[in-house]
């Protein structure tokens, strides 16, 4: 018997396992989104109905596009804090740059996004070339670029989204919102990035194995760098969107969004230790976490107690989507009667 054949053997046999966990991990999820959905009618005859499943997708896509960057930084065993600020930088640049006319929209937005990932390559050269610890690296960026905004609008940002970025948050088409729209054609593109395509793999090799990335003849620095200016500019992004769906920016714009972006994906299967991760469970962990939110904010739960039930239901859901237990159950499913 080939030896170099059995182990070859047991660790296709692991990836197929692990594989299987993430699918069950991702179905779950949406599982539960649709059960809380639903099941919120038994709650409040108001909730549970298509226009609160349109809410839900409408107030998610902001989440679901800052996550998708946060996701892939936690892929390559890093952590972005920066999000908050990255998010307070587009709706700021956005408002002052456009002024509340349509001219040089279409020059404006890319500049944006190009500023933004040009701070996120920062924060990826001291991660990689400086070994400075992710979590401080971009906690330390995130303060600056928050205190530019801060020097930059003296407090009060001013000057409002292009009248078209507008009407692009409130139209519909065909009764579904554009910005759903839109979220829906960045999932199926950027699943296919992040798990189909060749950047995807490599990001999860330097996951999975940084020193054997290396070996292999994969660039792991120029990889982990490039995840943070994805991250980055997506961030900037939602910061986009987000100012011309409030018709202006503030400068706590991105609070909420900093601890749900790292939710969401741990919520959707992804490993905090990089290596393991899918979009589609963290577009669903967004889901969740949005829904639970419309949920206790329609039933007039107070902030407080808010904060403490959705902590309770991200406990609970991290416990249940642990990779042990799917491997338990396969375990007994497998054993005869």
């Amino acid at each position: 018997m080939n030896p170099f054949y059995s182990v070859t053997d047991k660790q296709d046999t692991r990836q197929a396992q692990r594989l299987n966990s993430t699918t069950i991990a991702v179905l779950t999820i949406y599982g539960l989104v649709v059960l809380m959905i639903f099941g919120s009618r038994l709650v409040s005859p108001s909730l549970g109905g298509i226009s609160q499943l349109m809410n839900v997708l409408y107030l998610s896509s902001f989440l679901v596009i800052c996550a998708f960057g946060q996701g892939l930084v936690i892929l390559v065993r890093g952590l972005d804090l920066s999000v908050a600020s990255m998010i307070t930088l587009g709706g700021v640049l956005s408002t002052t740059f456009m002024q509340g006319t349509n001219e040089g929209l279409y020059f404006i937005i890319p500049g944006i996004l190009l500023i933004s990932a040009l701070v996120g390559v920062i924060s990826g050269l001291g991660v990689t070339h400086l070994s400075i610890p992710p979590f401080i690296m971009t906690m330390a960026m995130g303060l600056i670029v928050y205190s530019v905004c801060l020097g930059f609008t003296e407090g009060t940002p001013r000057g409002f989204p292009a009248p078209m970025l507008n009407a692009f948050m409130q139209n519909k088409v065909l009764g579904v919102a554009l910005p759903i729209l839109l979220m829906l054609v960045f999932i199926l593109i950027f699943t296919i990035l992040q798990s189909y395509s060749a950047f995807g793999r490599k990001l999860n090799a330097v996951g999975n194995n940084p020193d054997a990335a290396n070996i292999a003849g994969i660039a792991v620095k120029r990889m982990t760098i490039s995840a943070y200016a994805i991250s980055a500019a997506c961030s900037a992004l939602a910061g986009v969107l987000l100012a011309a769906y409030a018709n202006g920016a503030t400068l706590r714009m991105g609070d909420d969004y900093l601890l749900p972006s790292i939710a969401a994906v741990v919520v959707g299967g992804s490993s905090i230790l990089g290596g393991r991760g899918s979009f589609l469970g963290t577009v669903g962990g967004a889901l969740l976490l949005t829904t639970l939110s419309s949920m206790l904010s329609a039933l007039g739960v107070g902030q407080g107690w808010k904060t403490i039930l959705e902590g309770i239901v991200i406990l609970v859901a991290l416990i249940m989507l642990r990779e042990q237990i799917f491997t338990g159950l396969q375990s007994m499913l497998k054993k005869p009667n």
